[in-house]
């Protein structure tokens, strides 16, 4: 693959942009680490929207995190905010005189960011959306059927980077807070997922946390309260719901203890992976090949329909992608592993 120009002294300033959402703020982690690998005496920079900060606050390889409020800049009624914003930020990266700039994105929204650090050497993906492609000075090709980290890398190697093995620098999480301490040993379960569409049934989760041999940690967003406690009354009394309670510091060390992870394609999936947890991923409309859980260790569990994946945003009146996939079949595939 051919190569951006790197100084002979490196590149002194480096941003990142990879705002949103969970999951792929931790696909951007290995570029991350090979940046600081590659480029020791760089300042690395990262832009975050707001929700996803705590992942990286306080992070030890990033010099200074942006975090932006990108959901509120859709808000008609706050088109002045907005603007304020959107030029205060403007002036803020572009005083910051960056030598190198990374879009990991690949929207619009992203690409404007990337515009308005006037940044010379900046890199996207040729696949951007939106017209992304077109703000950039150098675009990156890679595969359709790319696992989202492995196409990360592809920029990383593009800018000079040499990597071996990825690694995920994720902050140091501790452990499990006190309520689940008590519990021993126990497996977590994740619910949630970006779309209707791409969650496993909430009678499945709770039958299958009624089978299983220990007890299950549920956890999900404060939006998703409801189905964590409709999980845990369909247990049996097996599983515990911690959903809309904990911080995400602490919901990555309650997975980070956790013997296995039960969980659709979500942002708790790659948080997993990331921390090296077993992860039984559940997949219907999306690929694993893009999302799935990074690794060897992970086990993803899906129906080989013809019409699968087919990336739909919208409950199929079908759904036999998820609705066919049993408890005791993702049972059997847990056993299998010997837990």
């Amino acid at each position: 693959m051919k190569k951006i120009c790197v100084p002979s002294s490196g590149f002194r300033k480096i941003l990142i942009v990879k705002p949103s959402a969970f999951g792929d703020v931790i696909h951007g982690l290995p570029v991350l680490h090979a940046l600081s690998e590659s480029f020791p005496e760089a300042q690395i920079h990262w832009v975050v929207a707001k929700p996803f900060a705590g992942i990286l606050e306080g992070h030890p390889l990033i010099c200074r995190l942006w975090v932006i409020d990108k959901d509120s800049w859709k808000r008609p009624g706050r088109l002045g905010s907005t603007i304020a914003e959107l030029r205060g930020l403007r002036r803020g990266l572009r005083a910051e005189k960056f030598d190198l700039v990374i879009d990991l994105q690949g929207l619009f929204r992203s690409a404007m960011i990337v515009y308005f650090t006037g940044a010379k050497e900046n890199v996207g993906f040729e696949s951007a959306r939106e017209g992304a492609k077109y703000f950039y000075a150098h675009r990156v090709k890679t595969a359709t059927e790319l696992h989202a980290v492995e196409k990360n890398l592809q920029i990383a190697r593009f800018v000079g980077c040499k990597i071996a093995t990825p690694q995920f620098p994720l902050l140091d999480f501790g452990e499990p807070p006190a309520f689940i301490q008590g519990l021993g040993s126990y497996a977590v379960i994740a619910p949630s997922a970006g779309t209707a569409v791409k969650r496993w049934p909430a009678q499945y989760f709770g039958r299958l946390a009624s089978l299983l041999p220990l007890p299950s940690v549920i956890v999900a967003g404060p939006s998703d309260a409801g189905l964590g406690d409709e999980i845990a009354s369909l247990s049996g009394g097996k599983a515990l719901s911690f959903a809309g309670k904990t911080s995400l510091g602490e919901l990555g060390a309650i997975i980070k203890g956790a013997r296995f992870l039960v969980t659709c394609d979500s942002g708790p999936m790659h948080l997993g992976a990331a921390l090296g947890v077993p992860v039984f991923a559940l997949f219907g409309p999306t690929s694993p090949l893009r999302t799935g859980p990074y690794g060897d260790i992970h086990t993803v569990l899906r129906r080989d329909l013809a019409c699968s994946p087919c990336y739909t945003r919208k409950v199929c009146p079908d759904w036999r992608c998820m609705r066919d996939l049993s408890p005791e079949r993702v049972l059997e595939a847990i056993h299998s592993k010997g837990f």
